[in-house]
């Protein structure tokens, strides 16, 4: 049996040796859009900003398709 600073470190120990559970992944639903910030080139906003409205759309699109979706 040791002394209580021994048992307490002992105790404490436990409690923070212990990893956080990651939160579980969200289903990806359809049609949901996120809003985010991204950077992209001057000259590649310009190209599609360049056919008016949608834009966003757009650059979406072109996304799926470079990531094979």
């Amino acid at each position: 049996m040791g002394d209580a600073r021994t048992e307490a470190e002992a105790a404490f120990k436990k409690v923070t040796a212990k990893v956080a559970a990651a939160p579980p992944k969200q289903n990806v639903t359809p049609g949901i859009k996120e809003q985010v910030t991204l950077r992209i080139d001057q000259d590649v906003l310009e190209h599609f900003q360049s056919d008016g409205p949608g834009w966003q759309d757009r650059i979406n699109e072109a996304l799926r398709k470079a990531a094979g979706k």
